[in-house]
C-alpha cells in the first residue's frame, strides 16, 4: 500500500518504511507526526481512491528522524565586463522522517 501525501508545497509518494526529507515542521526527534493531505491512497489490491483534493478518512502516520539543514548551496551572479561578483550561500531547513502507518 503507498499514499501521495502533500506537505509543504511539495507531494510525496508514501510507503510504510519510507524515510524521506520534507520541509521543515514543528515537533522534536522521534515524535509522531499526522500528515492529512493525503491526494491518493492505492491498496495492494483493488483500486486506488482519488481525492478531490483531499482523500476523507486517510491518515499517514510517520516519525520525525532528524531536524537539520541540508548542505550549503552557493549562489554566484556575475555581470561581464562590470567587475560586478556577488556570492551568497543558503542551507534549507529540512525533516526527516519514516513512514509508520498508512490508514485509508
Amino acid at each position: 500500500m503507498y499514499a501521495v501525501i502533500e506537505t509543504g508545497g511539495k507531494q510525496y509518494r508514501a510507503s510504510v518504511g519510507d524515510k524521506f526529507r520534507v520541509e521543515k515542521l514543528p515537533g522534536e526527534t522521534s515524535t509522531e507526526i499526522i500528515f492529512d493531505k493525503i491526494l491518493m491512497v492505492a491498496p495492494d489490491e483493488g483500486e486506488a481512491k482519488f481525492g478531490a483534493p483531499y482523500v476523507d478518512g486517510a491518515r499517514v502516520t510517520a516519525e520525525i528522524v532528524k531536524q537539520a539543514r541540508a548542505d550549503k548551496i552557493l549562489v554566484f551572479k556575475y555581470k561581464s565586463k562590470k567587475n560586478i561578483r556577488k556570492m551568497h550561500g543558503h542551507r534549507q531547513y529540512f525533516t526527516e522522517v519514516v513512514i509508520k502507518n498508512i490508514e485509508a
